[in-house]
């Protein structure tokens, strides 16, 4: 059973409307340690907190109950639904998205994911980037995040396979991506660095077939 330090923050609230966490948000502190991180996120003076903070060493922190409304998502928009805050847990990794992210780091991120989304009847699909559902905005969890490792393991929805459609335009691309989950309001181009960042990290320049397949097998 994984173990995980407690470190209140009163940076929290009731979730809304009485919704409950159908969606995990993964983030990356961008921060010089994990301990800052934590500080940060209980400072009411910053008014951002997360449900957990996970350090390079492994060490898991909960910052904010499951139950309650973390302040980690901020302005944007998944599947159509906006405050992701009151739909989310919010969960930070000690990382500063200028390389890899550490094995006991993973680990503990996967020990802690399992069994949360079974509890609360999450499926993988709904493990998301900070960056999904705020395209332009935010780039985390960046592209050195082994979301590949997640899906192998169920805890993150596989890509789709397809060769994508004939019509390879960036309308074309647009709607199916809003298919796919990415309904922020952001201009196309930051809609596909986003899906990049997720499907295709480092990849750059113009639109191809290839940016359509893990979204075709999405699109009605």
């Amino acid at each position: 059973m994984v173990e995980i330090h407690q470190h209140p923050s009163q940076n929290c609230g009731p979730r809304r409307d009485g919704l409950i966490p159908q969606f995990v948000v993964i983030h990356f502190t961008a921060m010089a340690s994990a301990e800052a991180a934590i500080e940060r996120l209980c400072d009411p003076q910053f008014e951002v907190s997360a449900h957990y903070v996970i350090c390079k060493t492994g060490r898991i922190t909960q910052l904010v109950g499951e139950g309650a409304r973390a302040w980690h998502a901020g302005a944007g928009s998944w599947q159509g639904l906006d405050d992701l805050n009151s739909r989310s847990i919010g969960i930070e990794l000690d990382n500063d998205g200028q390389g890899p992210f550490t094995e006991p780091l993973m680990q503990s991120l996967e020990a802690l994911l399992a069994p949360m989304l079974v509890a609360w009847g999450i499926p993988p699909q709904n493990v998301i980037g900070h960056s999904d559902m705020a395209p332009g905005r935010k780039v985390d969890p960046g592209p050195y995040f082994d979301w590949a490792r997640l899906e192998a393991q169920g805890l993150a929805g596989k890509p789709g396979k397809s060769l994508g459609p004939l019509d390879a335009t960036l309308d074309t691309f647009h709607r199916i991506a809003r298919n796919a989950g990415y309904t922020a309001d952001a201009p196309p181009k930051d809609i596909l660095s986003a899906i990049r960042l997720r499907y295709r990290p480092f990849c750059t320049g113009p639109l191809t077939k290839d940016d359509f397949s893990p979204l075709v097998d999405n699109d009605p």
